[in-house]
């Protein structure tokens, strides 16, 4: 199936239209829980999200799959070069990179602040020496710069009712909740990275540790400890959870469908988990076809009497 054309502003732009079309291919292969939300927005929307993804992804993509015989020095010197050509095309308001041409065109439709891309890539330089987090105030700094800012960096994209600053800690909250909801889905491949996204004091008090973790991954089974741990877990995720969603009713009536939509079927993921008595090591947990139809049906028709009843866009809110 073609899918459609993108609407962006400058269609005459042939390398830009190449660059949004990357990030939207980057969206719909490794993101599709997300990239199904993105249907539910206005077409002259979708292109700025795609490229927000699309420049997460990437840089993801630097740390996470690596070129083989690729070593951390030289991981950190591309991460490095990235936020040095992003900082470039930013300043000369153009790019001629792959993805950093829409992510430039986006920063500057949407005047979104060029900090959070920054903090951003501290948090993936990060992943390439941290392997393990003390507690919950260690793993929410590094998750403010891993998901809470991309939150923050969709606002002026998604359009507020109220000033951007009073929308502020829910986006931020949402997207904390969305990140931790990945980090349970999957701990047995961070684990093959070497990696705990866990706080380990909180797992402590299981008396679960990274061997514990290890031997489950290694036999596919699960203990009493690592199902209480994790039963814990997914307590502190809803409530992360129950904190955002009063501020979907804060964005433009416009965006509201998009977001409610990927907070239910993140949320479902939770739920897949429970349903897997929280073996995560069994397999992934995925929200299936079935349900993730039947939730953008309903976000679908709620869109449709939305922009039914609706007629101005989201732009830029004051701050």
């Amino acid at each position: 199936m073609t899918r459609p054309k993108l609407v962006i502003a400058d269609d005459g732009n042939a390398d830009l239209n190449a660059a949004y079309s990357r990030c939207r291919a980057l969206n719909a292969e490794h993101g599709r829980t997300y990239y199904l939300a993105t249907r539910m927005l206005h077409p002259t929307q979708r292109p700025a999200v795609y490229a927000l993804y699309g420049f997460a992804r990437y840089a993801d993509d630097i740390v996470d799959e690596p070129a083989s015989g690729t070593d951390v020095d030289t991981i950190a010197t591309q991460l490095t070069d990235l936020g040095r050509s992003l900082r470039s095309g930013l300043d000369s308001g153009h790019s001629a990179h792959p993805v950093l041409a829409a992510v430039v065109d986006t920063v500057g439709r949407y005047q979104i602040d060029p900090a959070l891309f920054a903090v951003f890539l501290d948090s993936m330089l990060m992943d390439l020496t941290v392997t393990d987090y003390p507690n919950r105030a260690v793993l929410s700094s590094y998750v403010h710069g891993s998901a809470e800012v991309i939150g923050l960096q969709m606002l002026p994209v998604l359009g507020t009712v109220t000033s951007r600053t009073e929308a502020v800690p829910y986006a931020a909250a949402l997207g904390h909740a969305f990140q931790l909801t990945n980090f349970l889905r999957d701990i047995a491949e961070d684990l093959d990275r070497g990696r705990i996204y866990l706080p380990a004091d909180e797992l402590a008090t299981f008396d679960v540790d990274r061997d514990r973790l290890l031997w489950c991954r290694r036999t596919g089974r699960l203990d009493n400890n690592v199902r209480r741990a994790l039963e814990h877990q997914i307590a502190y995720v809803r409530s992360v959870y129950r904190e955002a969603k009063d501020g979907i009713v804060m964005l433009h009536p416009i965006s509201r469908p998009c977001v409610a939509t990927a907070f239910d079927l993140y949320g479902r993921i939770l739920n897949r988990i429970e349903d897997q008595d929280f073996n995560v090591f069994a397999g992934r947990a995925t929200v299936g076809t079935g349900q993730r139809i039947a939730v953008a049906a309903r976000a679908a028709a709620r869109t449709v009497a939305v922009r039914a009843s609706v007629r101005t866009l989201p732009t830029p809110a004051p701050s």
